[in-house]
């Protein structure tokens, strides 16, 4: 959800900056602000009891983090990192459904928000609960994909390290290696300059 920004700054929005690896709110926190990126890009993360993380999402400029849950009261089930050093827009929780209310338009722009983001866990549910490492890289890869215009065989350079697409699908980087080599050996991606072209 992209909320102009002076109509932020006009209801109160101050401007945060945040170097990597620096945290914007734990999982657990109390949700009380709307944050929006300006520059720079966030992960949402879990760790599980062993510490091995799972990566939920990577936003990047323009988006909202952790919007939805200003609409219960729960707390975050994620934390927010920045993964480059960030400028983010934070408005309060009050000031941001004063905004909502005063410019109903961006009501809309929420719900696509969330329903895109319904969306995303859906993918990588299914993605999970599949049986193959080539099945979850695949459906994770061709959801990545479907956000581009040009969907031609190897139009599309996966912006990810394998460690991130590792943490993604919940499977070890050496799994994700042996399996990208394997996609590669049989034309499904090629690998050009360290990089995986789907």
């Amino acid at each position: 959800m992209v909320i102009e920004e002076l109509t932020l700054e006009s209801y109160g929005a101050d401007t945060e900056h945040y170097a990597a690896g620096s945290i914007i709110f734990f999982e657990g926190n109390t949700p009380s602000h709307y944050y929006q990126i300006i520059e720079g890009e966030v992960k949402l993360n879990n760790y599980n009891e062993d510490g091995k993380e799972s990566i939920q999402d990577i936003l990047e400029q323009g988006q909202s983090v952790g919007a939805s849950m200003l609409f219960i009261d729960k707390p975050y089930p994620i934390n927010a990192v920045a993964l480059l050093p960030c400028k983010v827009l934070k408005l309060s929780k009050v000031k941001f459904f004063a905004l909502l209310e005063r410019h109903p338009e961006n009501f809309l722009d929420m719900v696509k928000s969330i329903s895109h983001s319904m969306y995303f866990k859906y993918i990588m549910d299914r993605s999970i609960k599949s049986q193959t490492p080539l099945s979850k890289l695949r459906a994770f890869m061709d959801y990545l994909k479907s956000l581009q215009e040009d969907t031609e065989p190897f139009s599309f350079q996966i912006p990810l390290t394998r460690q991130q697409l590792a943490d993604f699908t919940g499977l070890f980087v050496e799994t994700t290696i042996r399996t990208l080599k394997m996609m590669e050996r049989d034309n499904i991606v090629q690998i050009r300059n360290h990089k995986v072209i789907y």
